[in-house]
């Protein structure tokens, strides 16, 4: 019998630091600072890094979206 392990997808990046997140997020440096301050972006420390996880950016964007479908932006005219 002849037994192959097949890894498990990883994705490419788990850790963004504050730089990398406002570029993804299309939002500027003190933005960001104004989110993590209010509890509605999460990071971690690592040393003196603040880093934001990948899981993270996903759940603000969702929590934008969501906000957006209550406010009735987002949606086609």
């Amino acid at each position: 019998m002849d037994a192959t392990i097949t890894p498990a997808a990883v994705p490419a990046r788990h850790l963004y630091t504050v730089d990398e997140a406002k570029r993804l997020l299309s939002m500027s440096r003190s933005v960001i600072y104004e989110q993590l301050r209010a509890g509605r972006l999460g990071s971690v420390k690592q040393g003196r890094a603040r880093l934001i996880p990948a899981k993270a950016i996903q759940q603000y964007v969702d929590l934008l979206i969501s906000e957006a479908e209550v406010t009735g932006y987002g949606h086609a005219a």
